[in-house]
């Protein structure tokens, strides 16, 4: 059951409000990262800024290559300092088009020494110079490689999988993949799913946003989609929009989301959708999360992460 209640602006932490007008004040100085080419605007992305501040990388972390639909494929692993429990297969945020595995490593050092969990993350390759389906191939070649080989190399069974922003689209997409393809349809125990993006048709929370960019805005969503999708695929496709998919079949996932974020609606209909295949799993909704707010510094991001730790770690 959600409470209506959480959605009541008033409600909203005060440092969640503060950070929120550091946001959109920083981002409307900033310039449109529209009107940069897209190689500068991810070198600015890991320089760091107040809307995206960059986190430092671990020096702990090790890179694996695989065989890969488009070549050599990279996997950043962090491996807990015990014996592990489990792994953990990430996929990261950006639009399809920005970030990489390296650019949340303080997240998955904490999941490899709390939960005990190997934490992989997939290096895919980027729209627009990759689109469709180029990123989700690779995201499925390391979930295959994860369950027939990964396993052994770790010393682990229990996978999970997860990610925020299109990582937990690309999340989804790779479950369905496994299910449809590969006859996998619990090769993972469970997913992690944080401010997805379900719906490249672009649902109403993000069509009505507008202007204002509180780390997205209704702009963004849209031309995220442009560089990801082809000529010639239908947005609502079931190949690209996991929203309009058979659910069923899959394994629990937790869903979780802010009600300042504009893909609020993909969440909300998205979790939905999954309890009404049956799939089993909890939403959980932060008032005044802005999008990915666990990359800040809040109370509500530590509640949010340690939810995220015992929902991965009921799953070992």
């Amino acid at each position: 059951m959600i409470d209506h209640a959480l959605f009541d602006p008033a409600k909203t932490d005060p440092d969640a409000e503060r950070l929120n007008r550091e946001i959109i004040a920083a981002q409307a100085q900033a310039p449109d990262p529209w009107s940069m080419p897209v190689a500068e605007v991810r070198e600015r992305r890991r320089r760091g800024s107040i809307a995206y501040p960059a986190m430092p990388r671990s020096a702990r972390a090790e890179t694996i290559t695989i065989a890969g639909p488009g070549g050599p494929l990279a996997l950043r692993v962090i491996r807990p300092q015990r014996k592990a429990r489990g792994a953990y297969l990430h996929i990261h945020s950006g639009g399809w088009v920005w970030g990489g595995a390296d650019e949340q490593d303080p997240w998955l050092e904490r999941i490899a020494e709390r939960c005990g969990f190997v934490c992989v993350s997939v290096e895919y390759r980027l729209a627009p110079e990759h689109p469709y389906p180029a990123p989700i191939d690779d995201c499925e070649a390391a979930a295959l490689w994860l369950y027939r080989e990964g396993r052994s190399l770790f010393g682990v069974e229990a996978l999970t999988i997860g990610g925020e922003s299109v990582g937990a689209h690309l999340s989804v997409m790779t479950l369905l993949r496994l299910r449809d393809r590969h006859r996998l349809p619990k090769a993972f125990r469970g997913a992690n799913l944080f401010s997805g993006l379900y719906d490249l048709g672009v649902t109403a929370s993000a069509r009505n946003w507008g202007d204002e960019r509180l780390v997205l805005n209704s702009t963004d969503v849209r031309r995220f989609a442009d560089g990801f999708v082809p000529e010639g695929v239908a947005r609502r496709s079931p190949d690209v929009s996991p929203l309009y998919a058979d659910l069923a079949g899959l394994p629990p996932a937790l869903f979780s989301v802010g009600t300042r974020d504009p893909l609020l609606d993909d969440t909300l209909f998205m979790s939905m959708r999954w309890a009404s295949a049956n799939n089993g799993g909890y939403t959980s909704v932060y008032t005044g999360g802005c999008h990915v707010f666990i990359r800040y510094n809040l109370a509500m991001t530590q509640r949010a992460l340690e939810l995220i730790e015992r929902f991965l770690m009921a799953l070992a």
